[in-house]
């Protein structure tokens, strides 16, 4: 069978993505700041002790369904544009405008990196919380298939975008300012870690618009019993809500991160890597 030039694309991005994963698994440093993020969901879940309003389901369980979709959001959202701008400053993309295929199969690899990363996590945690402090856990095949959708529609929604982010964002220096401000506002105002329903009217509008919302929300129906629906805002999980939603980010994601990425490659050259370069080493975020 003849190689067409998507399938060398992918399978170069599958090749990169298992190497990048291998040298992040030894890489103690970077695995610290995510399990930190799991023990701080578990730390929280432990303090909280009340119940859902109107319902006899623990608020900790509520609280872990929403970290869990934080955690995704988080890797595909903030972890994600920082390692593209990251790279572009070392040169990365630079190289890739001589590699044919190369934004492809970066992008494959990447992708696949996060992906494992955010499952693993996702993984991580619901276990810990089983084991630790009671946490919630699907309860039959329909709630573990709900699991499964949920958790890769919002990967789709989120990685495409994120790396359409780190397409446009300027340097590592202000890139997590430029992310981390927003996605707090989103982690405050989605229902993630207490009901959406105590929030303002408006503040629950405004939340719906972004995917955050509709991946805790369809991670609390996989997780919580049904009787927890009545502290949604529409009494139900909304579910065909929740997949369209996803979809439309992950198809957005999709149509803005190929063409950005390659927009950034092209404007790379040797003397702009030079020149950012140069200003690094004066601002002292570079040895001299």
């Amino acid at each position: 069978m003849r190689k067409t030039p998507m399938t060398n694309g992918l399978r170069a991005g599958i090749q990169r993505g298992g190497i990048e994963l291998r040298h992040l698994l030894r890489n103690g440093k970077e695995m610290s700041g995510h399990l930190i993020n799991v023990v701080v969901a578990l730390l929280v879940a432990a303090y909280v002790s009340d119940d859902v309003p109107g319902t006899r389901t623990p608020m900790s369980h509520l609280v872990l369904a929403g970290f869990a979709a934080y955690l995704l959001f988080q890797i595909g959202l903030i972890n994600f544009p920082q390692i593209l701008v990251t790279e572009r400053e070392e040169g990365a993309l630079l190289r890739l405008r001589a590699t044919p295929g190369g934004i492809p199969a970066y992008l494959v690899a990447k992708c696949l990196l996060v992906v494992v990363l955010a499952v693993g996590c996702l993984a991580l945690l619901l276990a810990a919380a089983a084991l630790l402090v009671d946490g919630p856990l699907p309860h039959g095949q329909g709630d573990w298939l709900t699991l499964l959708w949920v958790t890769t529609l919002g990967l789709l929604a989120v990685v495409p975008l994120g790396a359409a982010i780190g397409a446009v964002l300027p340097n590592p220096r202000e890139a997590l300012a430029l992310i981390m401000l927003p996605a707090m506002g989103l982690l405050l105002t989605s229902g993630v870690v207490f009901p959406i329903t105590s929030l303002p009217v408006p503040v629950q509008q405004v939340a719906a618009v972004f995917p955050l919302k509709w991946m805790a929300q369809g991670l609390r129906s996989a997780l919580l019993p049904d009787a927890a629906r009545t502290a949604e805002v529409a009494g139900s999980w909304e579910l065909p809500m929740v997949a369209l939603v996803l979809t439309v980010w992950a198809v957005l994601g999709f149509l803005l991160a190929v063409p950005l990425l390659r927009r950034a490659a092209r404007r790379e050259s040797g003397s702009r890597l030079s020149a950012r370069h140069r200003k690094a080493e004066q601002s002292g975020a570079l040895p001299t």
